[in-house]
């Protein structure tokens, strides 16, 4: 009986070994699966066709602004609330407005169940709606949108100190526009005031290099970071001088 007591001793204590060695098991296999979830985040570009690499830089830029993003503690003084914009659409409504009301008079000069002869007049009305409704959309491209990436509305729950760095937070939304020129490796973001004039701006420029390696992997993380703070000192009041805007402007133009 002695015997078949220490025999059921020695395996009660094996079996909580076997717990343990379970649960770490578990937690290396959580671990690899982690880290495969990472490593399937970043993509991989081909860096020489610049539209596709302007695509998706302006995506995270983007992306940057309206998800909950914590952002990092940059002047000490904890960790900063999350970026947590909505985007303005009221342009894009717009936008998309004028292409439904192009396409139905499209559809009317197709579907229309009228003989030739008798409904040229008809057809030519469409065509003519059509087309100046293109031009406007056009127009609306041009001298509207340009540059600009996203429109934001007014950011809600504004902390004190920066209501009292920069007021304007509390009365206007983002305007957030990016420059690539044509056979140019560097890249501009800018941040300034939707529908205030002359408004005073924040930018910054990176070489693509310094978010993609030679294989064209995307360092997704390390381009919103940077955002982050280029927001922080548009927070703080830090605008750009006269002579860097107009530095920008020459940058835009060429």
């Amino acid at each position: 009986m002695a015997k078949k007591k220490s025999k059921s001793s020695k395996v009660e204590e094996k079996e909580p070994l076997n717990k343990e060695e379970e649960e770490e098991e578990e937690e290396e296999e959580e671990e690899e699966e982690e880290e495969e979830e990472t490593e399937m985040v970043y993509l991989q570009v081909d860096t020489g066709d610049i539209i596709k690499v302007k695509q998706i830089l302006d995506e995270t830029v983007a992306n940057t602004f309206l998800e909950d993003c914590i952002l990092d503690d940059l002047n000490g003084t904890g960790p900063g609330k999350s970026l947590g914009f909505q985007e303005d659409h009221k342009l894009n409504n717009i936008k998309l407005i004028l292409m439904t009301i192009a396409c139905a008079f499209a559809m009317v000069a197709q579907f229309a169940p009228l003989p030739f002869p008798e409904s040229r007049f008809v057809l030519g009305g469409c065509c003519a709606a059509y087309f100046a409704l293109s031009g406007v959309l056009q127009l609306v491209a041009t001298f509207l949108d340009k540059d600009c990436i996203l429109i934001t509305k007014v950011k809600e729950g504004v902390s004190s100190a920066a209501k009292n760095k920069n007021p304007n937070l509390t009365k206007y939304g983002l305007r957030i526009r990016t420059l690539m020129p044509r056979f140019s490796q560097y890249y501009t973001v800018i941040i300034e005031f939707q529908g205030l004039e002359d408004s005073p701006s924040t930018s910054e420029t990176w070489s693509v290099g310094k978010f993609f390696d030679k294989e064209g992997m995307f360092d997704e993380y390390g381009l919103e970071e940077k955002i982050e703070e280029l927001y922080k000192r548009f927070e703080a009041g830090q605008f750009d001088s006269t002579n860097k805007s107009d530095a920008r402007k020459k940058l835009k133009t060429n």
